[in-house]
């Protein structure tokens, strides 16, 4: 795949990625990893936790938006790549019984298929482009020494069946397009000076730089648009199972319309990593359960494994194309 060549240019045009980063910085991810918040085991009606975390600061920091969101796509990683390797993509509305990610069976789907297979792409992107933005290795190899888990925790069962998988992508896309949309507003508010939020931001890739007013409203502008395409992905994965108007229900989610929202939501939280005035929920608390082991999650599931072996998972011919948009 041609991968790392389209995503450095869509990096190159944002930000030239310089030392590698020491010491992210960032202010409650150890928080969010040890308050560990139950995860069910009945994945019906699974829903994401909203135990705040605390910080000492008052607002998030550029660095610790992008920490978040890195921490938060190297989690989509890991899910999609381990949905497409589980016993779930025999399921008849998936590669169907036989079939495989790469080898849909006849009475699959292969556009369904492919969904995941485009998702985890774009997902490898959006995790390639914040890592050059945070200054680290494009490839993952530093995520570790920023404060990302190298594994991630699911209610067991998740990847054995798309009844047990639906829910929980459903509920973590929603967390995803929650948290960008946070990031939107705070890299307004930087820009702004508004709501305590300083526009004096410094530059994890550049040491000894800060970011101006229009890298930050640039900023804003590139998190609107992962927005939107983690909205498509909430969309898509509810639009997978065959259902009818007559009987609309699966895994316990109604999804007729697939796509069922007039606006998209918050989902509760109020910061990436440090809640406004140091309370409230966060994307960091909101992924608690996905960062560390409890009795209810299953072994980890390692992204490191993911990252290097996507490619293995992806059919010949699914691509996914663009760039970041251009400053105004």
């Amino acid at each position: 795949m041609a991968l790392g060549k389209v995503t450095q240019e869509m990096i190159d045009s944002v930000v030239n990625r310089r030392s590698f980063l020491t010491g992210v910085g960032a202010v409650g991810i150890g928080a969010a990893a040890a308050t560990i918040v139950g995860c069910s085991n009945s994945m019906s009606n699974y829903t994401m936790p909203t135990t705040p975390v605390q910080a000492a600061a008052s607002t998030d920091t550029a660095t610790q938006i992008f920490t978040a969101a890195l921490i938060a796509e190297d989690l989509a990683i890991t899910t999609y790549y381990n949905a497409l390797k589980g016993g779930l993509i025999t399921d008849a509305n998936l590669a169907g019984p036989g079939g495989t990610a790469t080898n849909v069976s006849a009475s699959g789907s292969v556009v369904n298929v492919a969904y995941l297979q485009g998702a985890l792409l774009e997902e490898v992107q959006h995790a390639q482009l914040l890592r050059t933005l945070l200054g680290l290795d494009p490839m993952g190899s530093g995520d570790v020494g920023a404060g990302v888990p190298s594994s991630f925790y699911y209610p067991s069962g998740t990847f054995d069946t798309l009844t047990n998988f639906l829910p929980v992508l459903v509920a973590l896309e929603t967390a995803f397009i929650g948290a960008y949309m946070t990031a939107v507003e705070e890299f307004a508010s930087m820009a702004a000076g508004y709501n305590g939020f300083s526009a004096t931001q410094a530059n994890p890739a550049k040491s000894g730089s800060n970011y101006s007013q229009a890298d930050l409203i640039l900023y804003a502008k590139v998190a609107a648009s992962i927005l939107g395409v983690e909205a498509e992905h909430r969309a898509l994965v509810r639009g997978i199972p065959a259902v009818t108007i007559g009987s609309p229900t699966y895994a316990g989610i109604n999804l007729i319309p697939a796509n069922n929202v007039n606006y998209e939501v918050t989902d509760g939280l109020t910061g990436l990593l440090v809640g406004v005035g140091g309370s409230g929920t966060t994307a960091g608390a909101a992924l608690t359960p996905f960062l560390a082991s409890s009795s209810s999650q299953s072994a980890g599931f390692s992204f490191t494994t993911a990252n290097s072996s996507f490619s293995s998972v992806i059919t010949s011919g699914v691509t996914t194309t663009g760039t970041i948009p251009a400053a105004e």
